[in-house]
């Protein structure tokens, strides 16, 4: 059986459905589709498309995505096996909240991996970069997905560090039969309202849902931790997490260790020596690695050239871009993307 839609107005895509009924993309028939649809269009005098495969495969991934938000739909939520992030590198513009039901996984969130059982929660913030390293044929979530202007409004109240504390404990195991039945019911809840499409206030709800919860989270952090544990046990721990929190927003722009150490209003020879105490590398190596995984990003999940990624990313030119990237993974950015296409 097969299932097939339009991208845009003229680019026909087939999907086949596998013997459990989940579709899958075969990527030969995208290639064999793509060709038809170039033909197709020289006979019948269409003008011809611009972009390459690799733009139609990102905008074939953007509509697959089961957690990604639009302006048009800012927040999703169901029941799914993440299949589509299976040993891809995703950098998601919002946030999603998921709740696993059934099997286990393992994920990366960031450079963190975590393995995933039956009521473990899932945070995933807003411009995080998600991957699914390995599941079991059972795994199965339930996800609530929200827009990152819906997540700024349910969180304008709450303490930045709070934020930061949920972004380092992104997944956390349930035992408590009260918190249990606190989650599932606003994965119920969240599920019943985005059924209910013809329902006016659809997407108040919704937010109001996702305050719901933060509010809720963040009473269990402040009364189940202490000060030290949320913002740091000491001076050093807490300049070291605001150091990773402010890589994680700069990399891509700021990638010297000078620009951190004044933002926190240090010197950089006291950052180096704070992060290799804390993290057991240097402050250098932290930015370098961080970087490294927006370019994997850029390479695996975006149609850009490399010429576009060494220029949106702030590389002198293209050839200093895959001397850095090589020096760092081991292989050129074509052979990367090849390897991961």
């Amino acid at each position: 059986m097969s299932y097939s839609f339009y991208l845009k107005s003229d680019l026909l895509i087939t999907l086949k459905v596998g013997g459990k009924g989940m579709p899958f993309l075969n990527k030969n028939s995208v290639h064999r589709t793509y060709a038809i649809v170039q033909i197709r269009n020289r006979l019948f005098n269409k003008p011809k498309r611009t972009g390459t495969f690799a733009d139609v495969n990102q905008r074939l991934s953007e509509k697959m995505n089961p957690l990604l938000t639009t302006q048009a739909e800012p927040f999703r939520a169901g029941t799914d096996n993440l299949e589509f992030f299976y040993k891809r590198l995703i950098k998601l513009p919002n946030g999603a909240l998921m709740f696993c039901i059934s099997g286990e996984a393992d994920i990366t969130i960031d450079l963190e991996r975590y393995h995933i059982v039956p009521n473990t929660n899932i945070m995933i913030l807003p411009n995080s970069i998600f991957s699914l390293t390995s599941a079991s044929k059972d795994f199965r979530i339930h996800y609530f997905a929200y827009s990152d202007e819906m997540f700024k409004a349910a969180c304008f109240r709450l303490d930045p560090p709070f934020i930061h504390f949920l972004k380092e404990n992104a997944c956390y195991t349930h035992t408590e039969k009260e918190a249990l039945r606190s989650i599932t019911g606003l994965i119920e809840a969240s599920n019943a309202i985005y059924k209910d499409s013809a329902n006016r206030f659809q997407q108040t709800i919704a937010q109001n849902l996702l305050q719901i919860f933060f509010l809720d989270t963040y009473d269990k952090v402040q009364r189940l931790f202490t000060q030290e544990q949320i913002e740091g046990s000491n001076r050093k721990d807490e300049l070291f997490k605001k150091f990773i929190n402010l890589v994680h927003t700069h990399c891509v722009t700021q990638r010297d260790v000078a620009f951190y150490a004044e933002q926190l209003c240090i010197s950089t020879r006291y950052l180096s020596a704070i992060t290799k105490e804390m993290g057991k590398t240097t402050a250098k190596e932290i930015i370098d690695d961080f970087l490294i995984l927006e370019l994997k990003v850029a390479l695996q999940s975006t149609g850009l050239s490399l010429k576009e990624i060494a220029e949106k990313y702030r590389f002198p030119d293209q050839s200093f871009f895959g001397r850095f990237f090589k020096k760092h993974t081991g292989m050129s950015p074509k052979a990367f993307r090849a390897k991961k296409a």
